[in-house]
């Protein structure tokens, strides 16, 4: 998957590169699992990858059709999907959406890190931190299904 230097990337970061990487590897993972990335799929995720921003619902709408704007459930129907797959990521705080570049599997805890100034989001290895609040569900009796960490802040791109 796409590596960077930093967390967030650098306003020269080769960002057709990374969208190529992301679009290989949702190819493969579809094809591992038996589904298939339609072309609407495939569009809705080439329009998150082209950023590393996350877009609502109807920013991606306008961004895939262009002339020919799909409907909404259409695009909610690929995200649903993509989503599923693990291939994208909601960030609630936002209401949009954010094209997954981690291959992490399984993994309940996703930590976000969001640029308060230019609005960029990555993920963050959860490392310690998964382990330190799964031991604390599991000793309150709770299953987490889904946990996620949204944290704010300024990148290093726009502290300097």
């Amino acid at each position: 998957m796409c590596v960077m230097d930093t967390v967030l990337p650098a306003p020269g970061h080769d960002h057709v590169r990374c969208a190529a990487e992301t679009l290989s590897h949702a190819e493969a993972h579809c094809a591992a699992r038996g589904e298939r990335l339609t072309a609407m799929r495939r569009r809705v995720l080439e329009v998150l990858a082209a950023s590393h921003r996350p877009l609502g619902a109807y920013e991606i709408m306008e961004r895939v059709g262009g002339e020919h704007r799909p409907a909404p459930i259409t695009v909610y129907r690929a995200l649903d999907f993509l989503r599923a797959a693990g291939l994208v990521h909601r960030i609630e705080s936002r209401n949009a959406f954010l094209a997954c570049t981690h291959n992490h599997g399984d993994d309940p805890l996703v930590v976000f890190l969001i640029c308060e100034t230019c609005g960029a989001v990555d993920e963050l290895p959860a490392g310690p931190l998964a382990s330190a609040l799964a031991a604390a569900a599991r000793e309150a009796g709770f299953t987490p299904r889904l946990s996620v960490i949204e944290v704010t802040g300024t990148c290093a791109n726009c502290r300097s």
